[in-house]
C-alpha cells in the first residue's frame, strides 16, 4: 500500500529538482525549515494545508496540480496492486464528500 504522504513528498521533490532549486532555496522562499521540508520530501512527515500552500507558492506550483499528480500516482499504484493480487474491483469515479458513506467493492 502506498501512503499519500510518500507520494506527496516524491512529487514535491521532483518539482523542486526540476526547477533546479535546492532545499535551502526552497526553505528560504517558503519560510519553512530545511529539515522539515526534507522530512516531507522523504515521506516521513505529514504536511498541513498551510505548509503545502507555502511550498507551492515558493515553487510557483498550483496546489491543484500538486494534489492532482499525487492522486494520479496513488490511483496508478492501486490499479497495479489490484492487478497483481488478481482482485477485480471498481474504483469510484468521484470521491465521496465529507459525511457521505463510501461503498467498498468487497
Amino acid at each position: 500500500m502506498v501512503l499519500f504522504r510518500e507520494e506527496l513528498g516524491r512529487v514535491l521533490r521532483a518539482e523542486r529538482v526540476e526547477q533546479e532549486m535546492t532545499l535551502r532555496q526552497l526553505s528560504a522562499r517558503a519560510r519553512v525549515s530545511l529539515g522539515y521540508i526534507s522530512e516531507i520530501e522523504r515521506g516521513h512527515k505529514e504536511a498541513s494545508s498551510e505548509l503545502l500552500a507555502s511550498l507551492c507558492s515558493a515553487l510557483d506550483l498550483p496546489l491543484s496540480r500538486l494534489l492532482g499528480e499525487v492522486t494520479d500516482s496513488v490511483a496508478a499504484h492501486e490499479r497495479r496492486t489490484i492487478q497483481v493480487s488478481g482482485q477485480v474491483a471498481t474504483l469510484p469515479a468521484v470521491p465521496a464528500r465529507a459525511g457521505e458513506p463510501v461503498s467498498s467493492a468487497a
